[in-house]
């Protein structure tokens, strides 16, 4: 296969999107939620991964939470990876990794990103959860169980686990 070809079929591959997020808590084991101006819903700090300029996941998710709300974290363990359909856009595989618990000092220094963000909030899950698009509290909800049990990343598939097997179970 020569070069063109191997280009012409690149480009002819579905598309996939992927994004990245994290989960923050603090001492009180609420959890941190960034309010969005171009959404209903709130989300996690995280965003797109700029997979053409070689980035990862985990490091996607490190510079979002630079951006949008001005810490550098390294992120923890991977918590939850969900494949998202949509019919208003491509598929999404969305990543969720834990960013541990933020003391005093983290959460008095967050500076959030005023062209996309209006506010954020510490809430507890019953809170949180309220906020959140279905999708998106269905795929907090199974990582959060994947960190309180210790046995993840949950595996899900629009924000449930695949037929016949639980969040955190082991394929295979």
């Amino acid at each position: 296969m020569t070069t063109r070809d191997y280009a012409t079929y690149l480009a002819g591959l579905p598309r996939v999107l992927a994004g990245a997020g994290v989960i923050f808590r603090d001492t009180e084991d609420r959890l941190l939620l960034v309010e969005p101006n171009y959404r209903d819903t709130w989300l996690l700090p995280g965003g797109t991964i700029e997979s053409d300029a070689g980035e990862s996941p985990r490091q996607a998710a490190r510079r979002e939470t630079l951006e949008e709300i001005g810490l550098d974290i390294e992120p923890g363990p991977l918590l939850a990876v969900d494949w998202v359909r949509s019919r208003a856009r491509p598929p999404l595989v969305s990543y969720l990794f834990d960013g541990g618990v933020l003391n005093a000092e983290q959460c008095a220094a967050i500076r959030l990103q005023e062209e996309e963000l209006l506010s954020w909030r510490l809430l507890p899950w019953e809170e949180a959860g309220a906020l959140l698009a279905d999708d998106l509290r269905l795929r907090v909800r199974a990582a959060l169980d994947a960190l309180e049990t210790g046995r993840g990343p949950a595996e899900l598939e629009d924000g449930l686990p695949p037929a016949g097997r639980t969040a955190t179970e082991p394929a295979g």
